[in-house]
């Protein structure tokens, strides 16, 4: 798979942006063409979960239905849009010997993605690795099976339609965890890996492989409620920013309050929410919580847990400095906002939390590469180094100098 890869991405390399758009018209025509068939895939899927006790919100993570299918072919088509970073020049100069110097996108070559629950991402991952000529092998979790195997069929008949090398994406479809290891050190075929799951997969992929590895999607959301956030407004975002979609990455994890609206403010968090939310409380804000019967004490470990799930861990603190502090200590570094009407406090906190998105008055839900105007996105990354954030087009990209003289020889 990796030498079929390399050879593939090569051939992508110089493939025109307008054979690339065609293979991606191709995909979401035959996504809405094969509809039954990889929604009756999904199913098994579906069932095979529940089966297993995969709780509720997984399985809507899991879940394909027509308008969600319909929704990833309209992606699809939104990448086609967007500008083919390819071939652009970052910046330029001419140097006083009269070497022309260009900085120039050209793709990364062979990525590899591992990921979880979510099929949509085997289409988001083609499409973008496609459209920046990028070769991918991919790794889904067995949750996702039989809709990963449909879904890679379809794009591996659009891009033979089109005239590109189905191996220009490849799906690693034996459940054989040793193959992940292998893949990992795949280092003579494969530029980068990017893992999208929870943290024993980041950790596993960081401690074996031998590929630079880009680390996407976990880190615990935060929003803070200072004491100057119109508390009514606030209520709301938090609310969504929760419940929107809780098994997101970027759904909110942990509530931090100004001891001093506290308990205002949770009572009406408590009356907008009902019985939606299991409460995860820290001991000295429970006198501020009202009397709720999905409550529990926080204990070790649980303001350091992604949960993904209709649970959200709560905390009082005495001030914006103290809110940092607790997210500093606790993982923030993916999606963090501050509730807030004061100037002062908002720059403190875009200054001072070191997250790969930072949001005043808004949603951690925003954190999306379509939200982003990105198309889609292959993974969020939390990391610092090439990119971070949700990863579009041009963070699938590297460059490369080129230098242009009139038969310039160095003295």
């Amino acid at each position: 798979m990796g030498k079929a890869a390399k050879q593939a991405a090569f051939q992508l390399a110089t493939t025109s942006t307008a054979k690339k758009n065609e293979a991606l018209a191709i995909i979401a025509d035959e996504l809405e063409a094969k509809a039954d068939v990889i929604l009756a895939a999904n199913a098994k899927d579906i069932a095979k979960g529940r089966e297993s006790g995969m709780s509720e919100a997984l399985l809507d993570r899991l879940l394909l239905n027509p308008e969600r299918l319909q929704n990833i072919a309209g992606d699809v088509r939104n990448v086609i849009k967007l500008n083919d970073p390819i071939g652009s020049e970052l910046e330029s100069k001419v140097l006083e010997n009269g070497l022309s110097l260009a900085k120039r996108r050209v793709p990364l070559g062979v990525v590899g993605v591992i990921y979880e629950a979510r099929p949509n991402v085997t289409i988001d991952i083609a499409a973008l690795c496609l459209k920046t000529g990028n070769a991918s092998i991919l790794r889904g979790g067995s949750e996702t099976f039989f809709s990963n195997i449909e879904l890679v069929k379809v794009i591996q008949s659009a891009l033979e339609k089109a005239g590109l090398p189905a191996e220009s994406v490849q799906y690693i479809d034996k459940p054989d965890r040793e193959l992940v290891s292998q893949l990992l050190k795949l280092d003579e075929y494969v530029d980068m890996i990017i893992p999208r799951g929870g943290a024993g997969l980041h950790k596993m992929c960081k401690e074996n492989s031998s590929i630079p590895v880009i680390i996407g999607g976990f880190g615990i959301s935060h929003v803070f409620v200072d004491e100057s956030a119109d508390l009514e407004k606030s209520v709301q975002v938090v609310a969504n920013a929760k419940l929107q979609r809780p098994s997101a990455c970027n759904a909110l994890d942990t509530l931090l309050v100004h001891e001093r609206v506290a308990e205002p403010f949770l009572a009406m968090l408590a009356e907008l929410l009902k019985d939606k939310i299991t409460y995860v409380v820290e001991s000295a804000t429970c006198e501020k919580m009202p009397k709720v019967p999905n409550m529990r004490l926080a204990q070790d470990g649980d303001f350091d847990t992604e949960w993904l799930s209709y649970t959200l861990g709560v905390k009082s603190v005495a001030s914006t400095a103290e809110a940092i502090e607790h997210m500093r200590e606790h993982n923030a570094s993916h999606s963090d906002a501050i509730m807030t009407n004061s100037i002062e406090n908002a720059e403190l906190f875009i200054n001072s939390v070191d997250s790969a998105a930072v949001y005043v008055n808004a949603s951690t839900r925003f954190t999306d590469g379509a939200q982003f105007g990105l198309g889609a996105e292959v993974a969020v990354s939390t990391q610092k180094l090439h990119a971070r954030g949700p990863m579009g087009l041009e963070e699938l990209t590297s460059y490369k100098w080129i230098g242009k003289a009139n038969y310039l020889s160095r003295p």
